[in-house]
């Protein structure tokens, strides 16, 4: 802790023995007196802003903190004489027994969080390989097209499904992927899609597949690439409003002095737009990893069944159907530990970005 010195911020004069304050500093320090006037001035000036932004704040404190009091669930013992299950604040302390038993116990449980986890960081992992680079790709094919009514059209059609629910996009996709059976039952209606992929891939597996499961989409052997293929249907046109900003962001003159170098369109893009917009890519990347474990549970659970738990079954999943068994503890103690990883590759994400290109997001 250092010590501040008259010398710091007052004037010495060695004529007459005595300090005095500096015309900045009597500026300095006026500012700082009347700074809570200033902030009192501004917020009544600006009151209907700042009002807006109240139900923000209560939705934020009612959704996001509150519900973590329910964290403590993770270390208390809901099998506690004479508490209920509900009353956690009165539950013994049970310390880390939920987690040591998710992580190195010797029961059913370990084996099923396991594999929950790994299908958790697989799907992810495809997600952030093949979904990320579709919204830069299609930020730049909107750069190129000139005609702003065509760019315009394709724009929207692109950014549909984003405003479409998730329950809409995920039965869309189970009737375009629909087999020829469905739960034992004989149906004629086989998907569009299912159709194409029979009729162009003749293949024993991919038929059975299509016809066991009741729809590729319930066969365990398709289910991944399924989810990924409709969550960049569903996300890659909306995530590419971001790239395509920093991509008209690209001052016209670094085009000019490319084709004047004899780049063409690849070069540009290459050495023109990627450099210009590499910061963005990282922030937004840093951003993707952090969320990487966050895997949306409303489609994963309306695209299972028991037939493809095995490539399908996530945390979230498994989390939820522990809670049905009276196990809502080891649920609870199975998301803190998905969120502890997440949070922990957004750190390390960030200081490798910071360290490698100078861009992070703190």
């Amino acid at each position: 802790m250092f010590k501040l010195k008259c010398d710091d911020f007052l004037i010495y004069d060695e004529a007459t023995g005595t300090y005095s304050m500096s015309k900045e500093q009597q500026v300095r320090d006026e500012h700082e007196r009347k700074n809570w006037q200033t902030v009192g001035i501004t917020l009544l000036k600006d009151w209907r802003l700042y009002l807006m932004l109240v139900p923000m704040l209560l939705v934020y404190f009612l959704w996001r903190y509150m519900p973590m009091t329910q964290l403590l669930a993770a270390f208390k013992n809901p099998n506690t004489p004479g508490v209920l299950a509900s009353d956690v604040a009165n539950q013994d302390w049970y310390g880390l027994t939920n987690f040591k038993e998710l992580l190195f116990g010797t029961t059913a449980n370990t084996p099923m969080f396991w594999a929950a986890f790994r299908n958790t960081f697989a799907i992810a992992f495809y997600g952030l390989v093949f979904g990320f680079p579709f919204p830069i790709i299609l930020a730049i094919f909107f750069n190129e097209i000139r005609s702003n009514v065509t760019r315009s059209v394709i724009q929207v059609c692109v950014y549909l499904p984003k405003f479409m629910s998730t329950v809409i996009i995920t039965t869309l996709a189970i009737v375009l992927f629909k087999g020829p059976h469905t739960d034992g039952i004989m149906d004629d209606s086989v998907g569009v899609i299912s159709k194409l992929l029979l009729a162009i891939f003749p293949s024993a597996n991919l038929e059975a597949a299509a016809s066991t499961a009741g729809g590729l989409i319930f066969s365990p052997n398709y289910f991944r690439a399924l989810y990924e293929i409709t969550g960049i249907w569903e996300h890659g046109g909306y995530d590419s409003i971001v790239f395509f900003a920093a991509v008209i962001a690209v001052s016209p003159t670094s085009y000019e002095a490319a084709q004047i170098d004899g780049a063409g369109k690849m070069q540009q893009m290459r050495y023109v737009v990627l450099p210009s917009i590499l910061s963005t890519v990282v922030i937004m990347l840093i951003m993707k990893v952090g969320s990487l474990l966050s895997v949306g549970y409303e489609k994963v659970y309306l695209m299972s069944s028991p037939k493809n738990y095995s490539a399908a079954d996530i945390v979230a999943t498994l989390a939820n159907r522990w809670a049905d068994e009276s196990q809502s503890t080891l649920g609870i103690a199975a998301e803190m530990l998905n969120n502890l990883i997440g949070m922990i590759l957004v750190l390390g994400a960030n200081a490798i970005a910071k360290r490698a290109s100078d861009v992070s997001l703190y």
